[in-house]
């Protein structure tokens, strides 16, 4: 069954990557000098496959494609501690698999470390705000609109890459796996570690949050 769970979760997160990483690379091929036109294009790209993917594989892994999104259900007692590990451990992986893959797709070479600067408090604040509000709206829909949840998350995360200053990576599989790309969508290695702790901390505010919001005999 565990098995069955993580196939879902790898293939799921290794896809969502290839989405975020190729169309970023295929906005810029089409229309040069323009980065509203590219942001546009990985925005709508990443929404279509993230609602795709989670219809797909949510029934049957809970679709989280993001560390983050796992340590909030752990945290929540929805999952036990060995199987949150072996999401986590298994979403990098596959998040690092689908940017070699998106190279390989577009003749790149496989292995090029981002040189996309992305620091500061800015990002790092945007960066919270983002995983706080995509863990608000996966925890409140499972809670109130299950079936819409889908629809939830993708039209959160399209809003998201045009309201934050980061561009909403709200994942630290993705922003790990996106420090191997130099194209649109990288992340200098060494702006790794601000982003997954800003990402980290907001998942964390969340789950508190979403618990008080959903308590209708509190206040």
């Amino acid at each position: 069954m565990l098995a069955r769970k993580l196939l879902a979760e790898f293939i799921g997160t290794a896809l969502l990557l290839a989405t975020v990483v190729g169309s970023g690379i295929m906005g810029v091929m089409l229309s040069p000098g323009n980065t509203g036109v590219a942001l546009l294009a990985n925005a709508a790209a990443t929404a279509a496959a993230l609602y795709v993917l989670i219809v797909l594989f949510g029934p049957i892994s809970g679709a989280h494609f993001n560390p983050a999104v796992t340590l909030a259900l752990w945290l929540r007692g929805e999952l036990r501690g060995r199987e949150a590990l072996a999401y986590v451990l298994v979403q990098v992986a596959a998040a690092i698999v689908g940017v070699l893959l998106t190279h390989a797709m577009f003749e790149l070479p496989l292995l090029q470390p981002g040189t996309h600067v992305r620091t500061g408090a800015a990002q790092w604040l945007s960066e919270g705000v983002a995983a706080f509000g995509l863990l608000l709206t996966i925890l409140l829909g499972m809670r109130h609109r299950p079936a819409a949840v889908p629809a939830l998350v993708a039209s959160y995360i399209f809003a998201a890459y045009w309201f934050t200053a980061s561009t909403s990576f709200a994942n630290p599989a993705v922003t790990l796996a996106r420090s191997l790309t130099c194209t649109f969508a990288g992340i200098r290695p060494v702006d790794v570690s601000g982003f997954v702790l800003a990402q980290v901390a907001g998942a964390l505010a969340a789950v508190p949050v979403a618990a008080k919001l959903d308590n209708p005999t509190d206040g």
